[in-house]
Formats: C-alpha cells, sequence, structure tokens
C-alpha cells in the first residue's frame, strides 16, 4: 500500500458512516450501523448514545525515532510512567505497562478510572541480571512491579490528562495481592488443594465484562514463577478485578489455563455469555468459552458467576468447528493412551493442562493467536495472529471469523483472512486491537526489538498504531496513526466513550539496554533523566464527524 495515500480518499471513508460502510461491504448482510447488544466493546463505546468518528488525520510516515510520532494537530499527554507514586500510601506505578481500561466517574469523559496491566521487567527496574539468577531484592520487585494498577486520572482546564495521586481508589494489584479460586480446578490437587493463591503477573492484555469488571490475562508466567519458586499451576489464569472494589479479587479456571492475551465478551443469541480469547504462543490455539447460565443485566457483577460454569472449546480451522475442551472428549481422545488418562482426571485437570488437552481434541495449532475482538456492528471475531517464523508466517495476519448464524454461541463458523502483515501493507506483526465507533480497527504492532529496523522487517521502522477500515472499498487497508520510540511496542488501546481520548500503553522503550550508563532510549526524556521508562499516555486531537 502506498503511503502516501490521498488525504481525500481517506476522510472520505473515515467520516463515512458506519450504516452507510457496512452497506459497502460485501457478503455480510443488511447491518443497520447500530451496535449489537451482545457486544462489551459496544456498550463501551454507546455508553453516552453517541457516534463520534474517532478519526481525521493525515497519515504518518513509519520513523526511527526515539519518541511517540502522531500526525499533525495531535498531541500526547504522559499519564503515568514506570515508578510514579499513585496513591497517598506511595504505591508506584509498575512495569511493562499494556492492556488499558478506562471508568468515567459519574458519567464523566474527562475523570475516570484506568486500569493499566503491568507484563513484565527489564533493566530499568532490576538493573543487570547476574548469571541469569535474579536477587532476593530483585525477585521482590520483579513481582512488586508487575500485575495491574487501577489509577485515577483526569483532563484539566488546559485540555491536559494527569493522575491524581490522591484518589482513594488508586491502588497496585501485583505478585503478592491474594486471589479466590473459582471454577473446576479449584482445590484440585494439581494446584496443590488451593481455594485461593497468592500474586497474579505477566499480566498482559484483558477485556471489560458486560458487567462494567475487568478481565486481566496472565500471559508469560512461566518464567516469575519459577524464578520466585511458586506454584506453576497458580498462574496463567484469567484474572477479575472490580475497580471500584478493592476486595474483589478472582481467578476464573473455568476459561482455562494458557498463555492468556486477552478477552472478548459478549452473548450469544440465546443470552448466555460468550469470552473468546488467544494464546500468544506458537503453534497455539484460539479459544471460546460459552455459559451454561444466561446473562441479566439487573443482577450486575453476581453475573460473574456465569464465568464459574460452562464449555470451553477451541477452534478447528480445517473443518469450523468449535470442538469442546472437556474430559469427555480428551478421555475420548486419549483412549490408547493410559498415562493421559491419568493425568486428566477431572476437568478441572483438563483446564489446568489446556494446552495439550485443546491439541488432544482437535483444536487447529495457529500463529500465535494474541488479540481478540467482537466488531460492535455485525459480530464477526478479529484475531491477530501475530506471526509464527517456524511456519514461515514472518509478518502475520489478521483473522475474521463469521460465527454460523451470526450466533456468538454457534458452534461452526467460518473465516476469512481480513488483512496480511508485510510490505504490501505496511504493517509487520499485528498484536492488539480496538474498535471506533464507526467500525474502524484500531492495530497496534509487534515486531520484536530483536527484529526492529533490520532484515524483512526493515522497512517498518519502529512498532506502531494503525487503523484499518474493515468495511467499505477501502476495507483492509492500513494506514499508520502512531509510531512509537526505540525498542518499544504500543499497547492497550482503548477510548474513551466519547472518543476523544486514546489511552495507549508504551511498553519497554529501551528494552535491549545492556548498560544504564548508554541506554538504547531515554523516553518519554523526563528532565535531568537519562532512562527509559515505559508509560501511560492520552492522545487528543480526535475531531467529531459530521
Amino acid at each position: 500500500m502506498s503511503k502516501t495515500m490521498d488525504r481525500k480518499t481517506f476522510l472520505s471513508y473515515l467520516g463515512t458512516g458506519a450504516a452507510a460502510l457496512a452497506a459497502a461491504s460485501a457478503g455480510l448482510g443488511v447491518l443497520d450501523g447500530k451496535a449489537s447488544a451482545a457486544s462489551a466493546t459496544a456498550n463501551h463505546l454507546f455508553g453516552f448514545n453517541t457516534n463520534r468518528v474517532s478519526g481525521y488525520f493525515d497519515p504518518i510516515e513509519a520513523t526511527t525515532e526515539d519518541n511517540l510520532v502522531l500526525p499533525a494537530n495531535f498531541k500526547y499527554d504522559v499519564v503515568a510512567a514506570y515508578d510514579d507514586v499513585i496513591n497517598p500510601a506511595g504505591e508506584r506505578f509498575g512495569s511493562g505497562c499494556d492492556y488499558n481500561a478506562f471508568f468515567p466517574i459519574d458519567g464523566s469523559n474527562v475523570r475516570g478510572l484506568l486500569v493499566n496491566n503491568h507484563e513484565y521487567t527489564t533493566i530499568f527496574q532490576l538493573g543487570p541480571v547476574e548469571g541469569d539468577k535474579m536477587t532476593k531484592e530483585q525477585l521482590d520487585k520483579s513481582l512488586y512491579y508487575q500485575g495491574m494498577s487501577v489509577i485515577e486520572v483526569y483532563r484539566d482546564e488546559k485540555g491536559v490528562w494527569k493522575m491524581d495521586a490522591g484518589s482513594s481508589y488508586a491502588r497496585r494489584i501485583n505478585g503478592y495481592t491474594k486471589f479466590d479460586l473459582t471454577g473446576p480446578a479449584r482445590g484440585i490437587p494439581a494446584l496443590k488443594g488451593a481455594t485461593a493463591v497468592t500474586g497474579t503477573f505477566a499480566n498482559c492484555s484483558g477485556g471489560v465484562t458486560l458487567w462494567n469488571t475487568v478481565l486481566s490475562c496472565e500471559e508469560n508466567f512461566a518464567e516469575t514463577a519459577a524464578a520466585s519458586g511458586l506454584p506453576d499451576t497458580h498462574y496463567g489464569w484469567v484474572v477479575e478485578v472490580d475497580p471500584f472494589d478493592k476486595a474483589y479479587l478472582k481467578k476464573h479456571t473455568a476459561l482455562g489455563r494458557f498463555n492468556h492475551e486477552n478477552t472478548a465478551m459478549g452473548l450469544a443469541a440465546d443470552g448466555r455469555v460468550v469470552v473468546y480469547m488467544g494464546d500468544d504462543k506458537k503453534d497455539a490455539c484460539v479459544y471460546k468459552f460459552v455459559s451454561k447460565g444466561k446473562y441479566n443485566k439487573a443482577l450486575g457483577r453476581a453475573n460473574a458467576a456465569l464465568l464459574e460454569d460452562g464449555t470451553l472449546y477451541a477452534a478447528n480451522l480445517k473443518t469450523g468447528k468449535w470442538v469442546p475442551v472437556t474430559l469427555e472428549e480428551v478421555l475420548k481422545a486419549a483412549k490408547d493412551k493410559p498415562e493421559l488418562k491419568l493425568k486428566f482426571a477431572s476437568q478441572g485437570d483438563v483446564v489446568t493442562y489446556c494446552q495439550e488437552a485443546a491439541t488432544l481434541v482437535g483444536g487447529t495449532p495457529t500463529d500465535r493467536p494474541e488479540d481478540i475482538e467482537i466488531s460492535p456492528f455485525d459480530n464477526t471475531v478479529f484475531i491477530c495472529h501475530t506471526n509464527n517464523d517456524s511456519h514461515g508466517n514472518i509478518h502475520g495476519h489478521i483473522t475474521r471469523i463469521f460465527e454460523a448464524g451470526n450466533d456468538l454461541g454457534a458452534l461452526e463458523f467460518d473465516f476469512e483472512i481480513f488483512a496480511a502483515g508485510g510490505r504490501q501493507s505496511g504493517f509487520s506483526s499485528p498484536d492488539n486491537l480496538a474498535f471506533d465507533s464507526n467500525g474502524h480497527l484500531w492495530v497496534v504492532t509487534d515486531i520484536s526489538s530483536s527484529s526492529q529496523n533490520k532484515g524483512v522487517h526493515k522497512s517498518f521502522m519502529n512498532n506502531g498504531l494503525f487503523v484499518i477500515p474493515t468495511s467499505g472499498p477501502d476495507k483492509g487497508k492500513a494506514l499508520q496513526f502512531a509510531s512509537g520510540p526505540v525498542e518499544c511496542e504500543l499497547t492497550g488501546p482503548f477510548f474513551t466513550p466519547d472518543e476523544q481520548t486514546l489511552f495507549l500503553s508504551v511498553q519497554h522503550p529501551g528494552e535491549n539496554t545492556k548498560d544504564l550508563k548508554n541506554p538504547t532510549s531515554t523516553w518519554p526524556h523526563r528532565p535531568g533523566e537519562k532512562m527509559a521508562r515505559c508509560a501511560v499516555v492520552a492522545i487528543s486531537g480526535f475531531k467529531l464527524g459530521l
């Protein structure tokens, strides 16, 4: 795709209403431009009865600058960065900023709680690790700075987004926090009989529930668990927290244990809750969980019990079917393997050793399925397959699933490759996704720091943020909105309900630094500092649509 795409052409589709775009899309049937009630994303986008257009910008060129580069007339404010004090107790913002979710306070678009995930630590938090073995102090820091932060943010009278460090809501959730276990793995021998566990870490992406809580996903947990001497099976789950209630902390084992990237929640046609999940690992499966019971809006947070009982499925892309990851199906597949029958003695064992179980029952190994999102307009499901060099899929692609009968609870589906990474599209290694209220897909990329600006990745330069229309004449074309600092990835895009602000994480700038006296990045370039800090920024400058 030409990086100098005609601005008039771009504005013509970015300013087009979702209904017109949907009508122009082939094979999707008649769409009315209204968000489906089945989508948690739709609740976020339409909670204030708006249909804002989060666009109007001149696409930028890829860069190698050590800065967050945005189109003309846009700006960013650093809201919170690693080690900033977040509350009166002196707790500090964590490391490896990833997923963001904004929760308005009293219906405000300019004050609310921002939940941020913290995925991992680097040399900037720990200092050099001698002999690949952390000291006790480094282990303590690793557990402290991973997890999650809940902070209060606001936009002041000058239009600058800031953190309110005096907030009574602000807090850290990390490797020392206690969680209750729910679901089939609670109390089983594989979890050493635990009904509650200590800590969450390796928190990657997440999702917002229909009852206004956050689901946070434990991804690459094994290294931290092993280094800290913690039971491996206590991690790799989906965590649920309530931003407004410090005591509400759960891990839902019915959703399976694997390298969780995120969750995307919607409703089946009959009212059951559906949760889509990716497993960020080479040759890993795509999952969905369908609750046994039905969602009742009047019950509010009590609907969380739906995540304790249901059926977990893995996608078989060859047959177009969702195959149950259940004890019954696992035992059928393992009928001639007595050692597996011993390993899988209960549904709790199945969800605990989910990756092996899913492959046994026929789940298709795929190319690092990361973020999954449900379109708020037509219930199609978008999956970022980031890459898999062992398959020759160097630049990744975005898959779009069409559930049978447009029902998220269906057990059969079709799919297409919606967009492929590479020179022709201008992006490589798609990771996190977000929709705006016109159905445009916002995509951040995750080219590894060791590959950036080298070889076949050279033309993409630093990781970026792109906008891709999901329908209309320019469906699938990527336009670059942002370029990140050196050796970072941009993560966790999340709009305020009026779409006038986009929260975005700048994760691990300067990740390849070996000598703290000579960092490869110094973003966000704070006066008097010569170090990089991961941070959450608030991007402003969006204009209203027609």
